[in-house]
């Protein structure tokens, strides 16, 4: 009977710890998680907005003041450019960087343009020398480019006044000097600006140069001073009126001869000026060809035009270079294209209209 009863109770101990593992066995199975997929989130960079860098400059073109990254080493180029009715429109003189318009003989003005930051292909019509235009031109460094020239002053020339290239020599041979088929002569004799350095170093000019650089401001500097002047206008004499018509949209002048606006013959370009200075100097006729002496060293009084403003100031003879002076100061060019027109002191600044 005892061994029954232990029998029994040892067949309940035995379910019981059956029983127990089972359920362990369950709640180990509830209680496990499966691994969690963990979702990879991406890195963004956050892309920060650089303004655009300044671009950076290596040189400044002596004769506009604007910065460039081409060499300009080269020496600068003038030339004697035609001016009369016959000769209008010229070709290449809207990439002067320079023009100085002074009286010849007459009422008939001619340009000397000075050629550094561009090189047109052709330029002219070309006329002969004068000793004030030449003397110019070696004040500021050029080569001096004319066709023709009376004895005495060609003897100027070869004695060393300039370094000259005289059409004279290569008239027409195609790689110097060309004749136009629109115009007769004086009025069509054109020269070649691929064949100038290699036509001057044959004659062994210099044809490379350190510049001394015209005084320009920088865009930041720019304060002009002055009047309001959209029109101004003065007479070389009665078929000689020059206007300087100031456009608003581009802030620069057009120049025009009477009615006839100047611009280039071929591509019809207008001469567009970012600097007009007039100076008035003593004028002399000193044969009976017409020739004259004009004073362009003692200075005097001229207006100078700007971003569609006017102001009086002196002009001064700086070294060779024709300034504009205030208060004993030089007035700074702003940057880019200049034209400046020499006029006769009587009546001279007084008979400039302004508008």
């Amino acid at each position: 009977m005892v061994a029954k009863y232990v029998k029994f109770l040892f067949l309940i101990f035995v379910v019981l710890v059956i029983t127990a593992c089972g359920n362990e066995d369950e709640q180990v199975t509830e209680n496990e998680t499966e691994p969690q997929e963990v979702e990879e989130v991406e890195e963004v960079e956050e892309v920060v907005e650089q303004e655009p860098a300044e671009p950076e400059f290596e040189h400044v073109y002596p004769f506009t003041g604007e910065p460039t990254n081409e060499d300009i080493d080269h020496r600068v180029v003038s030339v004697m450019i035609n001016n009369a009715p016959a000769a209008r429109p010229q070709i290449g003189l809207t990439k002067a960087d320079v023009v100085f318009e002074i009286l010849a003989e007459g009422n008939i003005t001619r340009l000397l343009a000075l050629f550094h930051s561009e090189q047109p292909d052709m330029i002219g019509p070309v006329r002969s020398a004068r000793p004030y235009y030449f003397n110019l031109a070696d004040d500021y460094g050029a080569l001096y480019v004319h066709h023709g020239a009376a004895k005495f002053i060609e003897d100027m020339l070869k004695n060393g006044a300039a370094d000259y290239l005289n059409g004279m020599y290569y008239d027409n041979d195609m790689h110097l000097f060309k004749r136009g088929d629109l115009r007769k002569p004086p009025h069509n004799s054109y020269v070649l600006f691929d064949g100038i350095y290699e036509v001057a170093t044959d004659k062994g000019y210099d044809i490379t140069a350190d510049h001394r650089p015209m005084t320009f401001s920088t865009e930041e500097e720019v304060s002009i001073q002055g009047d309001a002047a959209t029109e101004v206008s003065f007479d070389y004499g009665s078929s000689n009126n020059v206007r300087y018509v100031y456009d608003g949209e581009s802030e620069k002048y057009l120049r025009f001869n009477g009615q006839e606006q100047s611009a280039d013959l071929e591509t019809e370009e207008p001469v567009q000026l970012d600097n007009v200075l007039i100076l008035e100097t003593a004028h002399a006729v000193v044969d009976d060809q017409g020739r004259r002496e004009i004073d362009l060293q003692s200075g005097g009084k001229a207006y100078l035009l700007q971003k569609g403003k006017v102001q009086q100031v002196d002009w001064a003879n700086d070294e060779g270079h024709l300034v504009p002076v205030k208060d004993g100061e030089v007035v700074p060019f702003v940057q880019g294209k200049t034209w400046i027109n020499v006029i006769p002191n009587s009546p001279g600044l007084a008979e400039v209209t302004i508008q």
